[in-house]
């Protein structure tokens, strides 16, 4: 690194506002390349955006809790983002309660499936009870998982990084996975997307409609609550086993 731009570096680096303003920007630059792709799923803006920022931390040898340090502004903004997302939500009431059984029995082998069989195959290939652990909630949005990891024995920031890894991978797949089952309707679609990639998903499921958004949402939501509940009492026995 030039020495000039070095020392400008090691200036801002020390404060807190250059982590908003990296990921903003990153974001930003990503969401620009997103739309002039005609929104091509394999160049999701939460990718690219988490690329830039790797690489920019990594170039100039920042850490990531330097980085945080700004950065929590936009971590805050996650729970009033959240809430909001019951507002969409509301305008879908009638479909809502149409499909309030069918709903109910997704959500939990939906729940269930994405945990379990993380696990199982982890246990399959040789990994240790923490990884296990700390795969287990991957499905579950970040703060949510990150709890769940911490009460099981696993490591929480190993659990960010699979929960983020998950959401990109969902949001990427998605349509062709849909196009594939041929599965047209959007509350499907959506609840689909938003009970297997949590708010990555959601995020992506919005730009295809407010009903796939507004489904994504109550699936995020309702697959944090109960694998929040399910899996301390599941997983014990289940490691047991293997």
């Amino acid at each position: 690194m030039n020495p000039d731009i070095g020392e400008i570096w090691v200036y801002l680096s020390t404060t807190p506002l250059l982590g908003l303003t990296l990921t903003l920007v990153a974001y930003q630059a990503a969401w620009w390349l997103y739309q002039r792709a005609d929104q091509h799923p394999l160049l999701n803006p939460v990718l690219i955006a988490v690329s830039i920022l790797v690489g920019i931390l990594w170039l100039t040898g920042t850490d990531y809790n330097t980085y945080f340090d700004g950065a929590q502004f936009v971590h805050f903004l996650l729970g009033p983002a959240t809430v909001a997302l019951a507002i969409p939500l509301y305008a879908q009431w009638q479909r809502l309660k149409a499909m309030l059984l069918p709903i109910l029995l997704t959500l939990v082998v939906g729940s269930l499936t994405a945990a379990l069989s993380a696990v199982g195959v982890a246990a399959l290939l040789g990994a240790s009870r923490e990884s296990m652990m700390s795969l287990a909630p991957k499905s579950v949005t970040t703060p949510v998982a990150m709890g769940i990891a911490e009460g099981l024995g696993g490591l929480p920031s190993l659990t960010a990084v699979l929960v983020i890894a998950t959401g990109i991978l969902g949001a990427v797949s998605a349509r062709f996975v849909y196009q594939a089952l041929r599965i047209d309707d959007h509350a499907v679609r959506g609840f689909g997307i938003g009970l297997a990639a949590h708010g990555i998903g959601t995020a992506r499921a919005f730009q295809v409609s407010e009903q796939a958004g507004a489904f994504a949402a109550l699936a995020m939501g309702l697959n944090a609550l109960i694998t929040a509940l399910t899996l301390p009492w599941i997983l014990p026995w289940l490691t047991r086993l293997f």
